[in-house]
């Protein structure tokens, strides 16, 4: 279980371009659902899932993994959480120009140091499942978009983490790749793992996958007190 606790992330704070992106969100992710944080440009959707992977910090308030406040930790162990409890798919993807589809893949997986044949086993599985094994010799800046975005998602679930964050995952896609996404992510939901995502796409926001549809304005949950 996630759980943030009247959190709050300030931007140029003090400063006179200070901003506001989340104002005092509560709110409780349940393991194994699919959550949805949906809303307009600005609302808030982004910062407010780098809180919840733990890629930022809270300006106030807590969050929670379990029942361990994650939120004050100090950068080295927040690093190695984010790492074993968290994958994570951008928006442009980030894949490494000049390295393979499958180097791509195995990236996150070297500050674990497990064993190379090992490794490589698990991110072709990986590519195989996703349905792009032919193109694991292929360099990133070859692929399709939803090409692009299968090695995204198979680079995030090489750690096995038990949370997959992905921020307007659809996007960049068209709905056939759209709808092929959906279907790798309740393939995800199946398995136990908690999915998180970003959309103000209906397709994504009205998919019977989805268990909770949070809306955002202006850095707050809509309809809160």
């Amino acid at each position: 279980m996630i759980r943030l606790e009247d959190v709050r992330k300030a931007f140029h704070q003090g400063s006179p371009n200070e901003v506001w992106a989340v104002r005092g969100v509560t709110l409780t992710i349940e393991p194994g659902s699919v959550t949805v944080f949906r809303g307009p440009s600005g609302s808030g959707k982004t910062s407010l899932v780098s809180l919840v992977g733990c890629l930022a910090r809270p300006t106030s308030g807590r969050v929670r993994l379990g029942d361990r406040l994650v939120s004050a930790l100090p950068e080295k162990f927040l690093a190695e959480l984010r790492r074993r409890t968290f994958g994570f798919v951008f928006q442009q993807f980030h894949l490494v120009r000049g390295l393979s589809v499958l180097e791509n893949v195995m990236l996150p997986a070297y500050p674990e140091a497990p064993p190379y044949a090992e490794l490589r086993a698990r991110a072709e599985g990986l590519l195989g499942r996703l349905g792009i094994s032919d193109r694991a010799g292929a360099r990133s800046e070859w692929l399709s978009g939803g090409e692009a975005q299968r090695a995204a998602i198979a680079r995030a679930l090489v750690n096995d983490p038990q949370v997959l964050i992905a921020d307007e995952p659809t996007a960049n896609l068209d709905t056939e790749r759209s709808r092929d996404f959906l279907e790798i992510v309740a393939g995800l939901k199946a398995e136990g793992r908690t999915v998180i995502l970003t959309s103000h796409d209906p397709l994504v926001c009205e998919a019977p996958l989805v268990d909770r549809v949070v809306p955002l304005r202006d850095g707050r949950v809509e309809g809160a007190a």
